[in-house]
């Protein structure tokens, strides 16, 4: 940790589950990573699009301009964020679960050519199921880097943004100037492709910790989890993910049974 509450790492990956995480998390402790002299690299896990067959029928013929278009996103926003892409992967959004060993592996073995010696990942908070399962990728590989969490997103007590369902007493907080609120909320609006599933962002602070010792075997907290949120809905509609979390939870547990959080 630096002496203004920033994470030290010299040479820092970051896991990104969709284009447009790595702005929403950090994209500010990150900017300040990067002053301070650190190398920042990220793995981009999904493409940030369901699959195709999941689309109305009449924007199937779109997918690829759409995912084109997001992927183009990501790299203007990541040479504003000095950051280096490793790899873009092409599983579609929701799907991450069902790619944890290729995950891994791919991660792994980024860690090492790359020298890393801090990973950043999404909070376990049930803002997505696959930012949860990059959290679970995170927890995995901590024996190998130093593993820090950044919150997003969560419905633990009513919409709260950048701040952890519970604490452990690790948490730091990096408090925005108006400087810095306003360029993120530039690097927000350049992806123009996810301008209505981005009015929740928060532009006040920026929270992290060490990663925090789950359960996995259980849901991040009680209650309805933030992508369960419109289950409700009668019909399958392409925006919303009906993934249960206890299937999520079913997929990481075979992976590797969790480890217990201490919530006191």
């Amino acid at each position: 940790m630096t002496a203004g509450g920033e994470p030290s790492g010299r040479r820092i990956l970051l896991l990104v589950p969709h284009p447009d995480d790595e702005v929403v998390a950090c994209a500010v402790a990150r900017r300040r990573a990067a002053a301070a002299g650190a190398r920042l690299f990220a793995i981009y896990l999904t493409t940030g699009l369901p699959p195709t067959e999941l689309a109305w029928p009449w924007r199937r013929a779109e997918q690829q301009a759409r995912l084109a278009r997001r992927r183009a996103e990501a790299l203007v926003v990541a040479t504003r964020l000095r950051l280096e892409p490793l790899a873009f992967m092409d599983w579609p959004a929701r799907h991450l679960k069902d790619h944890l060993g290729e995950a891994r592996a791919l991660i792994g073995s980024h860690l090492r050519a790359q020298s890393i010696d801090q990973l950043w990942v999404p909070a376990y908070e049930g803002g997505h199921q696959d930012h949860d399962v990059a959290n679970f990728l995170g927890a995995q590989l901590r024996r190998e880097a130093e593993v820090l969490e950044f919150p997003e997103y969560n419905l633990a007590r009513g919409l709260r943004t950048n701040e952890f369902p519970f604490a452990t007493g690790h948490e730091l907080t990096l408090p925005l100037s108006d400087e810095e609120s306003a360029w993120k909320r530039g690097l927000v609006a350049l992806y123009r492709s996810e301008r209505a599933n981005l009015a929740h962002v928060g532009f006040a602070r920026e929270v992290w910790r060490p990663i925090a010792l789950y359960d996995y075997g259980s849901p991040p907290h009680a209650g309805v989890l933030f992508y369960e949120r419109f289950h409700w809905v009668p019909f399958r509609h392409p925006r919303v993910d009906f993934t249960s979390p206890a299937e999520v939870c079913r997929a990481l547990t075979r992976a590797r049974p969790g480890r217990m959080v201490d919530r006191t």
